[in-house]
């Protein structure tokens, strides 16, 4: 039978992609003390990143909003292997953490970040609003155009191991 998450995501029309495997040594979550972390999630589909460069230059506002979205699912797609297909271990979004590669200058990080945003509150309504923020930096890896972190509290203890 379906969840409330699962019914919410497919009446969006959102299929969640494989997760990208780890780009350095890291996990790409950790449960501790019914806190999950999702670590940083890039734009990426498989392995390739699919918004590369510096907003402002090489990408526009609405094409970074589209990033953070993809980078969203990515966070999704984390989020449902860590609570082991359910969802309904999520109490709510806690934080979400953005970093944009932006050109100097550059002062809407925040409008971009809402890609990312706006997508989690959708799927989990008001458990979906959040503590944030979006700074600019010079550069990221694999010149990805942002990157975005989240932590979400758990209703119960039950960790579940990367391997």
């Amino acid at each position: 039978m379906a969840t409330e998450f699962e019914n919410r995501l497919r009446s969006l029309g959102i299929e969640l992609p494989t997760p990208p495997l780890p780009t350095a040594t890291y996990a790409p979550f950790i449960i501790v003390n019914r806190m999950l972390y999702i670590s940083g999630q890039f734009p990426m589909i498989g392995n390739t990143v699919q918004y590369e460069g510096k907003v402002g230059k090489d990408l526009s506002l609405e094409e970074a909003q589209k990033a953070a979205r993809l980078c969203a699912l990515n966070i999704l797609a984390q989020v449902k292997i860590a609570c082991e297909e359910s969802f309904e271990r999520i109490n709510r979004c806690v934080r979400l953490g953005g970093f944009v590669n932006a050109v100097e200058g550059f002062s809407d990080h925040s409008q971009i970040i809402n890609g990312a945003s706006d997508l989690i509150i959708q799927v989990f309504g008001n458990l979906g609003r959040h503590a944030r923020f979006a700074v600019g930096v010079s550069s990221l890896p694999m010149n990805a155009c942002l990157e975005i972190d989240a932590i979400f509290a758990l209703e119960d203890e039950e960790a579940t191991p990367f391997s």
